[in-house]
């Protein structure tokens, strides 16, 4: 009897020891007991993205892009030159008559970059080229590149500059860009492709610019298959 007694109670015992470290384990945050379940169903990868927005997008611009457009733009070009190349009604008239000559870089639906055109009809920019779009021309008037302020510094600039130029030369009936710039611009767009024509007949604010003329087609591409 006394030996069926001590037996039971070293049970009795065991068990309850047993009790205090499911306790322990289970209150615990780092040793939570798991479970290994099947799953009910495999969700397809591509259904499960169909909500999210994509990581890098290219776009032609819209009216409702106007403000982040315009706020990139004077946060970029009023700091250095204390003047906007486009006010913002004149960002939503481009947009609204030519949108197929803008393009803007989105990541994860955020404005990062952007380029505005619009079609010219004469050989040299003149001052009436700076609010004016004539459609149906062979040239395209670089208005404005920019980049937002925290996006510069990585190359996005020549980036977007190239797939421009690209998605230009893929239009038919376009045959050249246009656009004026400083002086110590003309590097970045003479490496882009872009050749120096003079001192341009623009002139803001006693500001001088030289123009730049890209030819669609031209050697730039030659050494890129771009598919179009």
């Amino acid at each position: 009897m006394r030996s069926e007694r001590k037996k039971r109670s070293k049970r009795e015992q065991g068990d309850r020891e047993v009790s205090i470290m499911t306790q322990q384990v289970s209150g615990s945050p780092f040793l939570k007991p798991f479970f290994l379940r099947t799953p009910v169903r495999v969700v397809n990868p591509l259904r499960q993205r169909r909500h999210t927005l994509p990581a890098s997008e290219f776009r032609n611009l819209t009216p409702q892009d106007a403000i982040s457009v315009f706020e990139i733009e004077r946060e970029a070009f009023v700091s250095v030159s204390g003047e906007c190349p486009l006010t913002l009604d004149e960002v939503l008239n481009f947009v609204g008559q030519c949108p197929e000559l803008s393009l803007g870089w989105f990541e994860e639906g955020q404005l990062v970059a952007f380029i505005i055109g619009t079609g010219w009809d004469k050989e040299r920019l003149s001052q009436e080229a700076m609010t004016r779009h004539v459609p149906d021309t062979p040239t395209v008037h670089i208005h404005v590149l920019s980049v937002h302020r925290h996006c510069r510094q990585q190359g996005k600039g020549s980036i977007l500059l190239w797939r421009y130029l690209q998605y230009l030369r893929c239009m038919p009936g376009l045959r050249r860009a246009l656009l004026i710039c400083e002086d110590f611009l003309v590097p970045f767009y003479v490496k882009a492709g872009f050749k120096e024509k003079g001192t341009s007949a623009i002139s803001i604010y006693n500001m001088q610019f030289q123009e730049m003329e890209f030819t669609l087609g031209g050697q730039a591409f030659a050494r890129r298959n771009s598919g179009c």
